[in-house]
């Protein structure tokens, strides 16, 4: 659309509120709502005031004031609230250079793009991720100077076996790593996911298939077809918003933290890309699993890198309670075709040229996609620019491996602190091009080990009194 759309559409769809969002640092969506009387033609070029110093990662105080622009493209109508509702994802300018700001994620994003449509490597990178997410029924946590618990319940849940429950137990809880496809009544989830799939095709989002996941409890995935990069990022952001407010409408909650249950499998968020030249699918090859030379770099790249991207694909604490051997994840850092236990996989279920991609399975959906996407895509860039050979496949059940011959396999790192440290020593092919600043990269490192890495170091665990009281 452009601005004179919008603002005819407004009028068509009677829309009584103009919803104003942007991604914050760390990946969430912000906003605040203006009537639609004050959205005008020269809104979309001027933008709107709000304080930046209020946002998580951003200004200082003494420098607070910012600029959201809307992007007339991004429009679609919210379907959850009570008025209509139009929504306009933005981005954000200082008001004094009227430059875009250097740590707007979505703004990053952009840069990455121009930066690999100017290397005359490709005009298109498509993104594909494969978010997975829980429902639980309730979910109560709390932490003080003198406690500290949580409590998570779904009626799905294998721990509710014996349970006496409202009505009686009809039984059928999904027993542990068994939730993979089942259909009703072990699955309870299905309208729900239904509902959710239907609000996103609403809102523009293409959707592929939606399915219950492997965990016990309420794991689920809905797939969306790919996109180009930034539009991608966009689509990840409505994908949370729905998934979590259509849950919230049928009395649920939904989280995206990689790690809510012990023993059982994590959250991720396998991230699938390619790119394109000139309507060309630039991984189409004759090489390994069909790949191309410059499909190889593209993954040469993202192995050399991979510990360093995990700081942003894998930015809490939390991600590396997932990324652990026996759960399906993906912590070797390897590639092969159709093996799910190495880190990389090249996707094995079509002959067609056009669907050739790499899929990178490390990154969770707790990562601000706009960062991950970016720091993958220049990671593919740094392995083609520089044809880094990813070396030979690695094709065997990497799980059932000799442990002389799997201490030769490279690991993902072991928690967020090794994760940031990694990224410390290996940034220079974040900065090609200035698309990551070193302002952005020392910030993000500072803010992860304050904010996360620190908190969760000085807290005492539950599982430590346990281990240590009698001590």
């Amino acid at each position: 659309m452009t601005p004179k759309e919008v603002l005819t559409l407004i009028r068509e769809k009677e829309v009584k509120a103009i919803d104003l969002r942007f991604v914050d640092f760390p990946g969430t969506w912000q906003h605040f709502t203006i009537p639609p009387h004050h959205l005008e033609e020269s809104t979309f070029q001027d933008g709107l005031g709000f304080d930046g110093s209020s946002i998580r990662g951003w200004q200082a105080i003494n420098e607070s004031d910012m600029l959201v622009i809307p992007l007339a493209e991004t429009a679609f109508i919210d379907p959850f609230f009570k008025e209509t509702t139009l929504v306009l994802i933005c981005s954000i300018q200082d008001p004094l250079t009227r430059q875009d700001y250097s740590r707007d994620p979505r703004f990053i994003a952009r840069k990455a793009i121009n930066y690999m449509k100017q290397s005359g490597i490709a005009d298109t990178a498509f993104i594909g991720p494969e978010l997975e997410f829980f429902v639980f029924d309730s979910a109560r946590f709390d932490q003080n100077q003198h406690s500290g618990y949580y409590f998570l319940d779904s009626i799905e849940g294998a721990w509710n076996s014996g349970r006496e429950e409202c009505g009686g137990n009809l039984a059928n809880k999904i027993r542990y790593k068994e939730g993979y496809y089942p259909v009703p009544p072990t699955d309870t989830l299905q309208d729900i996911r239904t509902e959710m799939m239907l609000n996103l095709i609403s809102v523009g989002i293409d959707v592929e298939a939606q399915h219950h996941e492997v965990a016990t409890a309420g794991q689920c995935e809905i797939d969306m077809k790919f996109s180009p990069l930034v539009e991608m990022g966009d689509k990840v952001m409505k994908y949370k918003y729905i998934v979590k407010n259509t849950a919230k409408k049928n009395g649920k909650v939904v989280t995206f933290m990689p790690k809510p249950l012990f023993q059982d499998n994590g959250t991720g968020m396998h991230v699938h890309i390619s790119l394109w030249k000139n309507n060309a699918n630039l991984f189409a090859g004759s090489g390994y699993a069909g790949l191309s030379d410059m499909g190889l770099h593209a993954i040469g790249g993202l192995l050399k890198h991979a510990p360093a991207i995990c700081a942003f694909s894998n930015p809490t604490t939390n991600s590396y309670k997932r990324l652990v051997p026996g759960y399906e994840a993906p912590v070797n850092l390897a590639y092969s075709k159709r093996n799910r236990s190495a880190s990389i996989r090249i996707p094995m279920y079509s002959t067609n040229p056009k669907a050739k991609r790499v899929e990178f399975r490390c990154p969770d959906p707790s990562s601000n996609p706009y960062l991950t996407f970016s720091v993958m895509l220049m990671a593919v860039l740094d392995g083609i620019k520089n044809k880094i050979h990813p070396g030979e496949p690695l094709d065997k059940d990497i799980y059932d491996l000799e442990p002389e011959e799997l201490a030769k396999v490279p690991q993902a790192p072991g928690s967020l602190d090794q994760a940031l440290a990694n990224l410390e020593k290996d940034n220079g092919f974040l900065l090609q091009g200035d698309v990551f600043t070193k302002d952005v990269i020392d910030t993000w490192v500072s803010m992860k080990r304050a904010k996360e890495v620190d908190a969760i170091r000085l807290r005492p665990h539950p599982y430590e009194f346990y281990l240590y009281f009698d001590c």
